[in-house]
């Protein structure tokens, strides 16, 4: 068999293919896919991961890619990924044996070679960071801090200057409702450490914003999060698909669940009963997760910022509405905030491919199991920029307000190999949500009578 060509290996910055390493067979690494005993590649370098889900600080999300190649996913997650190295390095065991690492089949055990659209990935990859796309603007992000704090402002003084009637009560809920998207957004680029170059800015900056500003747990999302990039729309490992006791998606889980008779819903009836789920949410089961995870793990730091949101929230508007009024108030706030988190983060992979692991290369799975939206202004701010679902999944740590830019690239990256690319409008990614609920349920009725 061939030796692995340079162009066919992802270099990473300073690391190169070390020597005197035990050379282990393709095979063998597959084997170690369990908590027990797990090994991961990174750049044809094998690392045993067993006991550092502990310590890693995305948490045991890297256990997801036990038993494979998880080169691709570490470039796109981490930053600064020669820092990272440093710390993986006591972990590497061995390397790859050439011959098994390019392989054209893996039906002997053998691992393939990468193709030639992830060779082109990587390459594009390459001149995005060269272009700069990589380079957060600081003006942007000023620019939506700004704005989330005056509308906040607005919702606060048009109750305090012009009372509480009706007509004003709901345009501050509306205007709170809006600052609390659009805070949502940003703590998201917080957390993907794509606001400022040092980490830790970022890390301070995510407290600031999930913590005190929305009242949510950083180290909560993080788990969730980052879990979903992952392995996003795979099941048992992307956790925002993984609802099987209400929903059930993908036609490979919608079969098993019906003949093995599990669940208790009746799932052909799924796509109406949705229409509940963007109310609730929110205002009930994101409260419950965070309060379970935060006392279950003992963040406690993520309690104290979350105890200062609540505690400026009812200093605010407890002497204008009263304690209970303004419990409901914020309650009310989170049920509209809820619908416009719930359908936006939604559209972008519940209608898409759904299915157990099936080691596809990264660019290939964000293709399956993203699509994007048409990008306007009034999209790109009613979503966070998250209208480009793929730029985003394939480059995690890229600011938003150059997806754009990339779009063009990879749309034509995508085009060139034939793979996979949806875009759609606005209205018809809502609308897929639906229909591929009542598809998935037509599954399951007929799996589950047939």
């Amino acid at each position: 068999m061939a030796t692995a060509s340079a162009s066919n290996v992802l270099r990473l910055p300073g690391e190169g293919l070390a020597t005197g390493l035990e050379q282990l067979e393709w095979a063998e690494v597959q084997k170690h896919n369990t908590r027990e005993s797990s090994w991961l590649v990174i750049n044809d370098q094998v690392y045993d991961i067993t006991n550092f889900g502990r310590r890693h600080p995305g948490g045991k999300v890297i256990y997801h890619y036990a038993g494979q190649d998880a080169t691709d996913s570490f470039r796109a997650l981490h930053p600064d990924s020669a820092l990272v190295m440093k710390y993986l390095k006591p972990l590497l065991i061995g390397q790859v044996a050439p011959g098994s690492s390019t392989a054209a089949s893996i039906v002997d055990g053998a691992r393939p070679a990468p193709s030639a659209f992830v060779e082109e990935f990587r390459q594009v990859r390459k001149e995005f960071e060269e272009q700069g796309l990589f380079e957060a603007s600081w003006s942007f992000f000023f620019g939506m801090l700004a704005h989330i704090f005056l509308l906040e402002a607005a919702a606060y003084y048009s109750i305090k200057l012009l009372g509480n009637s009706w007509p004003v009560y709901l345009l501050a809920v509306g205007l709170l409702a809006t600052a609390q998207a659009q805070a949502g957004w940003l703590q998201h680029d917080c957390g993907h450490l794509s606001v400022f170059r040092k980490s830790k800015w970022n890390h301070w900056m995510h407290y600031i914003v999930i913590c005190h500003i929305k009242g949510a747990s950083r180290a909560w999302w993080n788990w969730r999060h980052f879990e979903h990039h992952a392995k996003p729309n795979v099941v048992r490992k992307d956790p925002d698909i993984t609802f099987p006791n209400l929903f059930l998606l993908g036609d490979h889980l919608t079969r098993k669940w019906a003949k093995a008779k599990k669940g208790v819903m009746p799932y052909n009836k799924q796509h109406l009963y949705w229409w509940a789920f963007p109310p609730l949410l929110l205002p009930v089961y994101f409260h419950y997760d965070n309060i379970r995870y935060v006392f279950q793990h003992k963040h406690w730091w993520d309690l104290f910022w979350i105890a200062t949101f609540f505690a400026k929230h009812f200093t605010l508007y407890g002497p204008l509405m009263g304690g209970w009024g303004a419990f409901w108030f914020y309650m009310l706030v989170r049920t509209v905030e809820s619908h416009w988190f719930t359908w936006v983060t939604q559209m972008n992979h519940i209608p898409m491919h759904v299915d157990n692991d099936r080691e596809l290369d990264w660019p290939t799975l964000q293709g399956l199991a993203t699509c994007n939206v048409e990008g306007s202004l009034f999209n790109d701010w009613f979503t966070g920029h998250l209208n480009y679902q793929i730029e985003h999944h394939l480059f995690p740590t890229m600011p938003r307000h150059n997806y754009a830019v990339a779009n063009k690239k990879v749309q034509a990256l995508y085009k060139k190999h034939g793979v996979p690319m949806q875009t759609k409008g606005l209205i018809e990614a809502f609308a897929d949500i639906v229909k591929s609920l009542e598809h998935y349920g037509e599954v399951w009725k007929e799996a589950y009578y047939g």
